[in-house]
C-alpha cells in the first residue's frame, strides 16, 4: 500500500477521550498541548532509520503528513502550527514520532507499528481524528488549504497489474539535499551520456555484425525486450541481443531465481563456481547466444537505455518484476537508492558466484560508497571482468 491523500473528511467527531479504538486497530494520545517537533534533519533521519528497521522486522508503520503550504509562513502562523501540532497530539500514541519533513511547510508524524488491522480503517481513524481537530481550530479558508497524505510502509509496488513507482516520501534519505551531491549526480549523468555515445559510435560495426548473425542463424527479432525494474520501481524497456530461441518458456527462469532467492536451489553447478545467478547450459540459449553470453557482448544494445537515462553505465543489476516479488522487503533497497547499471560491483567481484543475499549487499554497498571516481574504477575493472568471462553463461 502506498500514499493516500484525503483532502476532504466527512465530518465527524471522534471521543477524545478514548485512547484506543479496537474497531480501527489504532490508539490514539487525549492530550490538551502541543507537540515538540524534531528538526527537518533529524526528523528525516529518524524516518529512514524507523524504514530500515521495518525492513528486518516486517512491521508497518505510517508516515502521516499535514500539508500547511505557507499557512505557517503568515502572521497567524505560531497559531496554525499550534493547531497543528494539538490536533497531532491527540490523535497519535506516545511511542509516535513528530518533526518537520519539510520546514515551516510540512508537519510529519511516523505511526510506529500499526499492527495488522485493515489499512484503510487505521487510515480513515487517523484522518477523522486529526481533521476533527483542526476544525475546531482553524477556519474554512484555512481548512481549504491544509491536507493530509498517508504512506504506508512496506509499501505495495503491485506488481501483477503493471507496477508502480515506490513512494518516495518515505526514502528521503536517497534524495540529495545538498549541493556537492547534486554536483556529483550531474557529473554522473554527464558521463553515462558521453559514455555510452562513444561506446555506441565505437561498437557501431560490430553492432551491425551481431544483428546480421542473430537474424540468419535463428528465427525471432534482433532485439530481446523486456520490461525491468528501474528506480524507485519504475518501469523501463530493458534491451539486449536475443541469445535464446523465439518465444520460449520463461517459466525455467522465473522458477529458478525464486529458488535461488529463497536459498533453495539445486546445486548442480560445478563446484567451482558456488551458486551462481544464471542458469548454466540453459537449452533456451541458442549456439551464437552461448557466445554473445560468455562476452557479454548481448548486453550492448543496453547502451540506449543508459543514453534515454533508463540505466547508468555503472549500478544494480535492473531486476525482473517477477524476481521482485520473491523479494524480501530489504532487497528491493538495491533498486530503490541507486539506478540500475550495466556494469558493478557484482560484475567485477562476484559475477554469478555469490549467493543472491551477498549480491544484494554488495549493490547496496556501491550506494552507500558511491561517488564518480568508484564509477571510474568499476569502468575501468570491467573489461578485464569481461574477459575472463568468470561466471558468465
Amino acid at each position: 500500500m502506498g500514499m493516500f491523500t484525503l483532502r476532504k473528511p466527512r465530518k465527524t467527531s471522534p471521543d477524545r477521550n478514548t485512547k484506543s479504538n479496537p474497531a480501527h486497530g489504532y490508539s490514539g494520545r487525549a492530550e490538551d498541548g502541543g507537540l515538540t517537533l524534531l528538526p527537518e534533519e533529524m526528523f528525516r533521519k529518524v524516518l529512514s532509520l524507523e524504514r530500515k528497521r521495518s525492513e528486518r522486522s516486517g512491521q508497518r508503520f505510517v508516515l502521516m503528513l499535514v500539508h500547511a503550504g505557507k499557512l505557517i509562513q503568515t502572521e497567524r502562523g505560531e497559531d496554525i502550527l499550534g493547531a497543528i501540532t494539538k490536533a497531532l497530539s491527540m490523535s497519535t500514541r506516545e511511542t509516535d514520532l513528530w518533526g518537520w519533513y519539510e520546514k515551516d511547510t510540512v508537519v510529519g508524524a511516523i505511526c510506529t507499528e500499526v499492527g495488522s488491522g485493515s489499512m484503510n480503517s487505521i487510515l480513515s481513524a487517523l484522518h477523522s481524528r486529526v481533521s476533527s481537530s483542526l476544525r475546531n481550530d482553524l477556519n474554512l479558508e484555512q481548512m481549504n488549504i491544509i491536507h493530509i497524505s498517508f504512506h504506508v510502509f512496506p509499501d505495495d509496488l503491485d506488481l501483477e497489474n503493471g507496477g508502480r513507482p515506490a513512494d518516495t516520501r518515505l526514502y528521503p534519505d536517497f534524495s540529495p539535499r545538498d549541493a556537492g551531491a547534486r554536483t556529483s549526480r550531474v557529473i554522473k549523468r554527464a558521463i553515462d551520456i558521453i559514455g555510452s555515445a562513444f561506446a555506441l559510435l565505437l561498437f557501431s560495426p560490430l553492432l551491425i555484425v551481431i544483428a546480421a548473425v542473430i537474424k540468419f542463424t535463428s528465427k525471432g527479432p534482433i532485439l530481446f525486450r523486456q520490461q525491468r525494474v528501474g528506480q524507485y520501481g519504475v518501469r523501463f524497456m530493458f534491451l539486449k541481443f536475443r541469445s535464446m530461441y523465439f518465444q520460449n518458456d520463461a517459466k525455467i527462469h522465473r522458477d529458478y531465481i525464486r529458488q535461488l532467492i529463497s536459498e533453495k536451489e539445486d546445486h548442480q553447478q560445478p563446484d567451482h563456481c558456488g551458486e551462481v545467478y544464471k542458469i548454466k547450459d540453459d537449452p533456451r540459449v541458442t549456439r551464437i547466444g552461448r557466445f554473445l553470453r560468455k562476452t557479454s557482448l548481448d548486453e550492448l544494445p543496453q547502451f540506449f537505455n543508459v543514453l534515454r537515462g533508463e540505466m547508468s553505465l555503472v549500478g544494480p543489476r535492473p531486476p525482473i518484476p517477477y524476481e521482485v516479488e520473491a523479494y524480501d522487503i530489504w532487497h528491493r533497497r538495491r533498486f530503490l537508492e541507486a539506478k540500475p547499471g550495466i556494469t558493478g560491483l557484482w560484475q567485477i567481484e562476484g559475477r554469478s558466484r555469490v549467493k543472491f543475499d551477498e549480491m544484494v549487499r554488495l549493490d547496496l554497498r556501491y550506494a552507500k560508497t558511491w561517488s564518480p571516481w568508484l564509477d571510474i574504477k568499476i569502468l575501468l575493472r570491467t573489461p578485464a571482468a569481461v574477459f575472463r568471462g568468470d561466471g558468465a553463461y
